[in-house]
């Protein structure tokens, strides 16, 4: 019989795709552990099996020859439904593998054996399984050392995200520099016009000081955000617009709502990230020659989500039909974005038309991924 989606489906996917995994070339650290996981357990399959939404894609596999079958012959679509370890001797006398066409053949599968790929935050991605085409029965040593390889398979998979994350951050850091020194010169040559104007000298300097403390305090707080576990999102989210009220020039208003929430530490960091993005590149885009504008941030949580919107009533596409995915933003701006947004599982969509700028990012959550209401 077919297995149920997962109860979080959404964010499991989410947590698939953050990996980067699928439809990669084969390569020698996976297909060392499963032919080794082959050897040890005595059989003659064993695959690194990931479940996607619609198929089951093997990132290595020894026995099977292919790369991939569908989610309806999947035997590892129903473990990830239950424990960390299963074992069914006999596909012929389990009710969740008796009618697969897999097993039902006189060749067919007739034993398998599977531990989890389960992700930081919980999630199963996948298993790491061992088949074989008569019923079997693993020892205890062997059951371990699937499990061990199993673990060994996630570590890889979090090193590889982990030294991609680094990179992101990197360029993240730079432009983040960029853009506030830039900002920065920006305030600077407009107090200095009002200097020629005969304006108070101690009022210009201390309104640039304002502005540099305020990029110097973002600065911190999306730094801050990375070094404890949880905290309140909104009244942290509260404290990044209010700087990027601070930065913003005169004639732009910022405005921010939303409920009360913890959350993961890493997610407030990159949520802030899209936010200050869309908020810079809206003050730099959305309100030519000094126009009067508004940029407000809305956040809700909804039933097993985030849901924030971003949205501004400055210059938008020149039609007045919405251009979905049309990002205004610098392509290292559009693609620090995106990053954060992956790094949290989270999906964007945005819209542009003659009357504005639209982002809204959903966040899958899981009830027990960290997420609490204030």
């Amino acid at each position: 019989m077919k297995a149920q989606a997962h109860p979080f489906q959404a964010l499991r996917l989410a947590t698939l795709r953050k990996y980067d995994i699928l439809d990669t070339p084969r390569e020698g650290d996976f297909d060392d552990i499963v032919e080794l996981a082959s050897e040890i357990c005595g059989v003659p399959i064993s695959v690194v099996n990931l479940i996607d939404k619609d198929r089951q894609w093997f990132k290595a596999e020894v026995g099977i020859g292919a790369r991939e079958t569908p989610l309806e012959t999947s035997i590892c679509s129903h473990i990830i439904l239950e424990s960390d370890f299963v074992e069914i001797e006999d596909t012929h006398l389990d009710p969740r593998t008796a009618d697969n066409e897999l097993c039902m053949a006189e060749d067919g599968l007739r034993y398998y054996a599977g531990a989890l790929l389960k992700a930081e935050n919980g999630m199963p991605i996948g298993t790491l399984c061992v088949l074989d085409t008569k019923p079997n029965k693993l020892t205890d040593f062997q059951r371990r050392a699937l499990s061990v390889l199993a673990r060994r398979v996630m570590r890889e998979l979090e090193l590889r995200r982990a030294l991609k994350d680094q990179s992101v951050l990197r360029d993240e850091m730079d432009h983040r520099v960029k853009n506030s020194l830039q900002t920065i010169s920006s305030f600077v040559r407009i107090y200095q016009g009002q200097l020629k104007k005969n304006a108070d000298p101690k009022e210009v300097l201390d309104a640039v000081a304002r502005r540099v403390e305020a990029v110097s305090a973002l600065h911190e707080a999306l730094h801050n955000a990375l070094d404890s576990g949880h905290l309140q999102l909104d009244e942290f989210l509260e404290r990044i617009t209010g700087y990027l009220k601070d930065a913003a020039p005169p004639n732009v208003e910022v405005r921010f709502s939303a409920s009360p929430m913890e959350v993961p530490a890493n997610m407030a960091a990159s949520i802030a990230v899209i936010i200050s993005e869309f908020v810079a590149n809206s003050i730099k885009h959305g309100f030519p020659d000094g126009r009067p504008g508004l940029v407000t941030i809305e956040l809700m949580e909804l039933p097993g989500e985030l849901h924030i919107v971003c949205f501004d009533n400055g210059v938008g596409s020149e039609t007045a039909e919405p251009v979905v995915q049309k990002p205004r933003s610098s392509g290292l701006g559009t693609r620090l974005v995106g990053s954060a947004a992956s790094q949290i599982g989270a999906s964007l969509i945005r819209t542009s038309k003659s009357d504005g700028y639209r982002l809204e990012l959903t966040v899958p959550m899981a009830e027990d991924a960290g997420v609490t209401a204030g």
